[in-house]
């Protein structure tokens, strides 16, 4: 286990690379000029000229690769163009709002899509069965955007239970420690602002955690059919078990393998294109901030933000794969 876990570490290096060499390429094609965008339609050619060159962006493809690739192996990921911000420490913030919105996300899924897939199977051709794979479907039909739309209409305007934007409330922040909104009140001691963040994160959550909630949900009651058909099952039943015991000693982790494929797949999936909800709730993530450099053409943000992401990504399929083990002993990595 431990030499498969070195082996997929040092893969991460080549893969990497690889993601820097294709972003760099791609954003250099995007149309526009960064210089003129930070000084304006207005800005004589002498003044971009000059702009250029103290950015290097007149510099050969090569040069400007090598140099990126030089500063990311120091840890440096670069400045900002139009706010000339080390990059490293102002994307942080909206890090780590998509990654708490990420989590809780996957975390409502999970709990939820895993628990229906499970009582679905366990009662096949039910009204609950009939019921919960109709909603499941309907979950992954829905846009996300009139899914938020709905919760910010019935749930924030007219029941008002919930607030309809931001992470927290304006008029009293939290005091920001690591800019995970929720340990940061936790860590002060703040329970009144824990509650605020809380309620802040329900609704964007639910509206991101739907389209994953229905398909785990679907997968595991697949996975939950096929294994509750097996004769080990048959089996533990005849023992005279308890069904409760049956179901989620023996069956789920046996039916859990293809859903832990899944639930990584669309934690990725949510990190990267979570940029509508934050847009619909106002919520200052990693999906904002990047899309606000393309407008700019703030090239090293984007190309430093999608790298970031990828890293994510490809650490929670690393993750995964070495879960398969930890859940099921039957497999080995040599």
């Amino acid at each position: 286990m431990l030499a498969y876990a070195i082996r997929r570490v040092l893969l991460l290096i080549p893969v990497l690379f690889g993601m820097t060499l294709v972003t760099f390429s791609i954003i250099q094609l995007i149309p526009g000029n960064p210089a003129q965008t930070i000084l304006g339609e207005q800005a004589t050619p002498q003044a971009i000229a000059a702009l250029e060159e103290q950015l290097g962006l007149n510099e050969p493809f090569w040069v400007q690769y090598g140099v990126y690739i030089s500063d990311l192996l120091s840890g440096d990921l670069g400045v900002s163009l139009r706010t000339n911000n080390d990059i490293a420490q102002e994307m942080w913030p909206y890090l780590a709002g998509t990654l708490e919105l990420t989590v809780f996300a996957m975390l409502f899924a999970i709990f939820v899509g895993v628990n229906a897939g499970i009582i679905s199977a366990w009662k096949q051709n039910s009204i609950f069965d009939y019921t919960s794979m109709v909603i499941a479907l309907i979950g992954v039909s829905m846009p996300v955007f009139w899914l938020a739309l709905m919760e910010q209409w019935f749930f924030a305007q007219e029941l008002g239970w919930f607030p309809a934007f931001g992470r927290n409330n304006p008029r009293e922040p939290v005091e920001a420690i690591t800019h995970l909104y929720i340990l940061d009140a936790a860590l002060t001691g703040n329970w009144q602002q824990l509650e605020t963040t809380l309620k802040h994160l329900v609704l964007p959550m639910v509206a991101l955690g739907t389209i994953p909630m229905a398909i785990i949900a679907r997968m595991t009651r697949s996975s939950m059919l096929e294994v509750l058909r097996s004769d080990y099952i048959r089996t533990v039943q005849a023992k005279g078990s308890n069904q409760s015991v049956v179901i989620y000693k023996h069956a789920l982790k046996n039916a859990f393998i293809p859903v832990i494929t899944v639930v990584g797949l669309q934690a990725g999936t949510l990190l990267g294109g979570a940029i509508l909800t934050e847009t619909i709730f106002s919520w200052p993530g990693i999906g904002r901030y990047i899309y606000d450099a393309i407008s700019y053409r703030d090239y090293p943000v984007i190309q430093s933000g999608i790298l970031v992401i990828a890293f994510i990504f490809v650490c929670i399929n690393l993750v995964v794969d070495l879960l398969y083990a930890a859940i099921d002993p039957r497999i080995k990595y040599d």
